[in-house]
């Protein structure tokens, strides 16, 4: 059962990497003008609950398995994901809003935030293989 939890986990991690990088790309080619605010921020926003739910889960399910400090290290991270998608201002598009992306850093915040996601979810990915392969070979 803990290889499936592990299997299961580095998948979603997976999928979390994919979309760390689209991130960065997407809001790469906004700083570099080579999408339009708008059409950056709705690409980006229909992303940000699949990473909420993805993230969550993980979250969720490494606390169901009793997996105490993946919980703990995934906690911080899950509880920022739905800290800033609860804390989206009424009138706003999104997490991703094309009228203030530009204003007050916004963008390069955005950017360094998929950087640190992307880090993040790679030491993850390293952690839940190595812990797969552990779970396999005791099984």
């Amino acid at each position: 059962m803990e290889a499936v939890v592990f299997v299961f986990s580095l998948l979603d991690c997976c999928a979390l990497i994919f979309l760390s990088v689209y991130f960065i790309i997407t809001l790469s080619d906004l700083e570099c003008d080579y999408i339009n605010a708008r059409s950056c921020c709705s690409k980006l926003n229909k992303w940000v609950i699949p990473e909420l739910v993805g993230h969550t889960v993980v979250t969720v399910l490494m606390l169901i398995s009793l997996h105490w400090f993946i919980f703990l290290l995934n906690l911080p991270v899950a509880t920022w994901n739905i800290y800033r998608f609860i804390m989206v201002p009424s009138g706003n598009m999104g997490v991703f809003d094309p009228t203030e992306i530009h204003n007050r850093g916004q963008l390069k915040s955005h950017m360094k935030e998929a950087m640190i996601k992307l880090g993040f979810h790679l030491l993850c990915f390293f952690m839940y293989l190595y812990s797969m392969i552990l779970a396999l070979i005791n099984d």
